[in-house]
């Protein structure tokens, strides 16, 4: 298949960027990654010079550039506006990671830029793309657990001591429900279709004392902005009642919880910040039993070399590739702009109706196709590279 591969920058050379590079440069054909930029230009000159990325330039180089078409953001969420925003307005292609925004208003503009000018703007997280997500959408579609009635996400981790070594989590969009919790969000989103109501109660995350576990220089106290912790409801278009529960405020040992319950069955899901963690059906007559997954992309790194990071969260940037066979094949993009709003609507619904009481009612909507079934990252017991890539193209 020739096809024109898309020319691609990334912004933010952090953490995460490591293995959206990797991928980026070596796991998907559609890609050419021809320059990364971050404020720390050290940071910069060592991801060019470890995935081989041609150019290093500044944020107004790309989007002074010709030849630049999509940029792959992965600054904090407190700056996706303000970044999102300018490369938009200069006619580029954007994804980004989560969330797109911190604020609604804000994300309402950015997606009201991009239809205006006729871009894409995608939104992570991508692991709504990966093998585990799309096995239960497979098996929700084909009537598994029968007519979904309702669902459960939870999920806890010590957010308050993560945010004490990454500083990024003190800031707007740091708390446990936009870092963490929209993971599950965006999963139920994908496998369940669209909110229409909301409501929720929340907390704040304790102000800090100078705790010195990680960072010896910390100011005289900080605190998490937002909610940290929240307990909500929802109700979703095709009637279906979620209920969903982050507490950033306690322990780091994680305890995920994950069900879609139906009238013939139940679905058991693992982690939705993991490609390919099991899933489990509970039939009334039979024993439980774990699917076969249906799909590629379960995070298994096929490249040499894997990184302890990469193990589990191997594909990350299937999101960047399906946006780019999106620009290629004219058509819409699965982790839309309209999903993303929606998922953080979800999220300021919770927020608004903690702080005000009553329900929210949602204003936005989305569609999202699944994934081609039965296209495999491996083949032969998984002793070779397959290429789940062409799950991506139509």
């Amino acid at each position: 298949m020739q096809v024109k591969r898309v020319k691609t920058a990334v912004v933010g050379c952090g953490i995460i960027s490591q293995v959206y590079l990797r991928n980026m440069t070596r796991l998907f054909s559609i890609l050419d990654v021809v320059a990364v930029c971050d404020l720390i230009p050290e940071l910069a000159q060592r991801a060019a010079k470890e995935y081989g990325v041609p150019k290093i330039m500044t944020l107004e180089e790309i989007e002074a550039s010709n030849e630049i078409e999509l940029v792959v953001n992965l600054t904090a969420a407190s700056a996706h506006y303000g970044i999102i925003k300018r490369l938009l307005l200069s006619g580029k292609h954007v994804y980004t990671e989560k969330t797109m925004t911190a604020k609604l208003e804000e994300a309402q503009e950015l997606v009201q830029i991009a239809n205006e000018k006729g871009l894409y703007l995608a939104v992570a997280p991508d692991t709504a793309l990966g093998a585990s997500i799309q096995t239960a959408r497979w098996a929700v579609d084909h009537g598994l657990v029968g007519e979904v009635t309702s669902c459960i996400v939870s999920i806890n981790r010590d957010q308050n001591l993560n945010a004490e070594r990454f500083r990024f989590l003190r800031s707007e969009g740091g708390a446990l429900p936009y870092d963490v919790g929209i993971y599950y969000i965006q999963a139920l989103l994908c496998i369940l279709g669209p909110v229409v109501e909301v409501t929720g109660f929340g907390a704040p995350a304790p102000a800090r004392q100078r705790q010195f576990l990680f960072n010896q220089d910390d100011p005289e106290s900080w605190q998490i902005p937002g909610n940290n912790l929240v307990a909500g409801s929802l109700r979703f278009q095709r009637g279906a009642l979620g209920i969903l529960h982050f507490d950033g405020n306690t322990i780091g040992a994680e305890c995920s919880t994950f069900r879609i319950y139906g009238t013939e069955g139940i679905l058991e899901l693992g982690d939705p910040n993991r490609f390919g963690d099991p899933i489990r059906l509970i039939k009334p007559e039979s024993d439980p039993c774990y699917l076969p997954l249906t799909h590629g992309y379960n995070g298994a790194c096929v490249l040499e070399d894997a990184t302890e990071f990469e193990k589990g969260y191997g594909n990350r940037g299937i999101g960047v590739a399906e946006l780019a066979w999106a620009i290629r094949k004219g058509r819409p993009n699965r982790l839309s702009k309209e999903m993303g709003l929606h998922g953080l609507e979800v999220l300021q619904g919770l927020d608004k109706t903690a702080e005000t009481g009553g329900v929210y009612r949602m204003t936005s909507t989305f569609t999202c196709q699944p994934l081609k079934s039965g296209v495999y990252s491996t083949m032969w017991c998984g002793g070779a590279r397959a290429d789940a890539e062409l799950s991506l193209v139509d």
